[in-house]
Parts: structure tokens; C-alpha cells; sequence
């Protein structure tokens, strides 16, 4: 099973996809809590290089809300994690897939809530 929702987007710089990856998840109710700049990370604690990498950690709260209800442990894997990714001339957007990844959870409520979650994350990777 796949993990991720992906979508490649040619013809843009990164920090244009970065602005319209944040507009598409605020459209669908998503926040980005977190940020984490990948490659300025690697350089500053490995010296290494690497291709432009970020990762959003986005939420939508009425959903996180719905599955902490449903079960109190899942904020552990929590916010929805989203990354950007420079490849070749392309940026490549890829959101996790709430579904894959409460598969080890056996709970079939949470796993209606996750299906939501994917479907709202789906449509904002497509809207960017």
C-alpha cells in the first residue's frame, strides 16, 4: 500500500510551491504546526548538501480532535506530516496517507476518521 499522496509540480520554484502547498492545506483546514527545513538542518549538523527538503507538520484540528477522542494514544503520530522536495526542475509534494499509517492501529473508527483525513489531504495535494 502506498504511503503517501504525491504530486509533482514543474515550472514553479520551491518556495512557490511552499506558499501554494500552505494555501491548498489552509484551504482544507489544515495548519502547519511545525517546520522543518531539511537541508539547512543536514548542513549545519553533517556539513552534507542535499537537494531543497522540508517538512510541514500539518493539522487540521477538528480532525486531530475526532481521533484523540476516538484514541487517546494516537497523537503519537501526529500532525500529518507533509514534504516538499526539490527534484531535478520539479518539486515534489508528498503528504503521508492517514490510512497506511494507522494501520497498526485496530479501530475501525479511527480508521473512518483517517479515511476523511486522506481524501481532505488528497484534494489540497491536487489543488496546489
Amino acid at each position: 500500500m502506498p504511503y503517501t499522496i504525491n504530486r509533482t509540480i514543474s515550472g514553479a520554484s520551491f518556495d512557490a510551491v511552499d506558499q501554494r502547498t500552505r494555501q491548498a492545506l489552509a484551504d482544507k483546514g489544515f495548519g502547519v504546526l511545525t517546520e522543518i527545513d531539511v537541508k539547512a538542518t543536514m548542513k549545519k549538523k553533517l556539513d552534507a548538501e542535499m537537494p531543497s527538503y522540508r517538512i510541514l507538520g500539518a493539522c487540521n484540528p477538528q480532525m486531530a480532535h475526532q481521533a484523540i477522542q476516538i484514541e487517546p494514544r494516537v497523537g503519537a503520530m501526529l500532525p500529518c506530516n507533509v514534504i516538499l522536495r526539490q527534484v531535478d526542475d520539479a518539486v515534489e509534494v508528498s503528504a503521508i496517507d492517514p490510512v497506511a499509517s494507522m494501520q497498526a492501529i485496530e479501530n475501525d473508527e479511527l480508521k473512518r476518521v483517517a479515511g476523511e483525513v486522506r481524501d481532505m489531504l488528497a484534494a489540497a495535494i491536487a489543488a496546489i
